[in-house]
Formats: C-alpha cells, sequence, structure tokens
C-alpha cells in the first residue's frame, strides 16, 4: 500500500504490480495531483518526505544526491520521481515541493 498526501487530496493505492515504479508514477497513474515538471531529477518540485516505508524504496539517485542536502534524505526527503518502490509494503509520502 502507497498513502500519497498532498495539499489538494490523501488517497491510498496498491503497489503490488507497480514495483519497478517511482512515487511520481504511482500518483500519475492514480489521479494524484503531485506537483512535478521534468520527471528528471532536476527541477525538485516533486520533493516528498517518506514518512513510512523507506527501506521499501531503491536507495537515493544521483539525481537526488546532487538535488537534495544530505539532511534532508537523512530525514526522509526523496524526490518523487527518482523514489522507485522495491518491495511490498506500507510507504507513506506526502508531497513536499519547495515551492
Amino acid at each position: 500500500m502507497l498513502s500519497l498526501t498532498t495539499r489538494f487530496a490523501e488517497k491510498t493505492v496498491e503497489v503490488e504490480e507497480q514495483i519497478g515504479h517511482s512515487i511520481l508514477d504511482h500518483a500519475l497513474k492514480n489521479k494524484v495531483q503531485w506537483g512535478f515538471s521534468c520527471t528528471r531529477g532536476t527541477c525538485a518540485r516533486c520533493r516528498c518526505l517518506v514518512t513510512e516505508g523507506r527501506e521499501l524504496l531503491e536507495e537515493p539517485t544521483d539525481a537526488e544526491w546532487d538535488r537534495l542536502e544530505p539532511e534532508e534524505i537523512e530525514e526522509g526527503y526523496r524526490l518523487g520521481c527518482q523514489a522507485v518502490v522495491k518491495k511490498n509494503g506500507a510507504i507513506a509520502a506526502i508531497n513536499k515541493t519547495y515551492f
């Protein structure tokens, strides 16, 4: 299960068949208004705080290390377009764009 929260809504979606897809992919597929511009990790509009299930995601990418501060990654911030689900389980992410 993936819980997606934005300032407009909260929606829980299944991820069983979507392993290998990013948080942003899940949001778009399930019609959750998730801020983004580029899908490559350069704009950081898809920035999110993963509050549950960080261990179920692939490790942060180079794009995330380039765009986010080390302290942010330590706190659980990720770029939704780069945070890829690697295992089933409960994941919760809150869209926390910079602007």
